[in-house]
């Protein structure tokens, strides 16, 4: 059975094994010290490597920071507008920068995510990824998938799938969710920790709070990418769709809920807390891919969803298996520094190459399908070339 702590949280302070990183959220608004804007350059020393994307398409990586002055931020220490972070991935056009590869992430955040995720330090300044570092859009790109990350987590730690996306020709936006995400910095230097109580009096509020505020977080990135002057991406993205992972999964059925710009939705094992929307069900397709025992979210998702929806079950897999987690395990010494139980739960026993491959099939399939109109058989039914992928509960618009 998902709990609110396994289904939405993977901090190490969830994992049992120590607590966020001593500096509080509100000291880290200084500027990062040690070496500002210290990077990892991808392809350097060797380190552990992200799965190469599959799709025809070059991948190119900026971010940019956004802020949405009609909201104020109700986890901020002192008041003010919510701030955000937000990274893309997009099909790459003409490339001026070369072939340069970006970082996987800077220095600081690495060091923040690895603390609040129980990794051994240094690891992800290490990880190779393969996007090139800024560039255009390629010309035609129409298409926007919004990625939010699991609860304590980091957008970094999606980057592999956020790649798959985009080499196959979908835009991706991956929004931080300030104070939830493990660490979040901004251009100014500014680092700022998660800061979300890591076991609330009142889970069903906490929920609540949260995936209303993260829902709104994926619409106030909606309006950036959608603006008629100056879109954010550079490119006049037309149909979008929204990705999560554990409780981005709920924030992801949330914001469909509430708005009609968004054309579909993916769940990737995120127990559907702090929405209705497990008991009014949706009207737009949204696919539930999990790896977690079954959970009640679900059950009531599948008797009151009213349009396309599939439940496929990834056996053998983790509550991570969708994340860069697994492909970075060995490297982070993960099977020395986590408890066997809670390798089990949050890796599971599938290779991570293969869980990986099975989760960019079934997500990109997904997306082609709902954003551009392409039929893709794998939704379809089982198939053999993807023997771990249960079909739990389909329904048929």
């Amino acid at each position: 059975m998902i709990t609110r702590r396994s289904a939405l949280t993977i901090t190490a302070a969830g994992l049992g094994l120590h607590t966020f990183p001593t500096t509080t959220a509100a000291a880290a608004t200084t500027a990062a010290t040690a070496r500002p804007g210290a990077t990892a350059e991808s392809g350097g020393a060797a380190g552990p490597a992200l799965p190469r994307p599959t799709g025809r398409h070059p991948v190119g990586t900026r971010s940019f920071p956004l802020t949405d002055a009609s909201r104020t931020d109700p986890f901020a220490p002192h008041p003010g507008p919510r701030e955000l972070m937000v990274q893309l991935w997009y099909p790459l056009g003409p490339d001026p920068y070369g072939t340069r590869t970006a970082p996987y992430t800077d220095a600081e955040t690495g060091a923040a995510v690895e603390s609040a995720s129980g990794f051994a330090p240094g690891v992800l300044a290490t990880v190779r990824a393969h996007a090139r570092r800024g560039g255009p859009p390629a010309a035609g790109t129409r298409t926007a998938v919004l990625l939010s990350h699991g609860r304590g987590s980091s957008r970094v730690l999606t980057s592999g799938l956020a790649e798959e996306l985009a080499s196959h020709g979908h835009l991706v936006a991956a929004v931080d969710h300030t104070y939830d995400a493990s660490a979040v910095r901004f251009p100014d230097g500014r680092l700022l920790l998660g800061a979300l109580p890591p076991a609330p009096d009142d889970w069903d509020a906490q929920d609540r709070l949260e995936t209303a505020v993260r829902a709104a977080d994926l619409r106030t990135l909606a309006d950036a990418l959608t603006r008629r002057h100056r879109p954010a991406a550079g490119v006049a993205v037309t149909r979008i769709g929204l990705l999560g992972h554990s409780m981005g999964g709920a924030a992801a059925a949330e914001a469909i809920r509430l708005d009609r710009r968004f054309a579909a939705g993916l769940d990737l094992d995120g127990g559907l807390f702090g929405t209705t929307a497990a008991d009014t069900g949706l009207d737009r397709p949204f696919l539930l891919l999990t790896s977690s025992p079954d959970h009640d979210t679900w059950a009531r998702w599948r008797a009151n969803h009213r349009h396309w929806g599939r439940h496929l079950h990834l056996t053998g897999g983790g509550h991570l298996s969708a994340t860069d987690v697994p492909a970075l395990a060995g490297a982070a010494r993960l099977r020395e520094l986590w408890p066997e139980a809670l390798l089990r739960e949050h890796l599971g026993t599938l290779a991570p190459d293969r869980a990986a491959t099975v989760t960019r099939a079934v997500t990109t399939a997904f997306f082609d399908r709902f954003l551009l109109g392409r039929e893709r058989p794998l939704l379809d039914g089982p198939s053999p070339r993807y023997p771990e992928i249960e079909f739990r509960w389909t329904h048929r618009a």
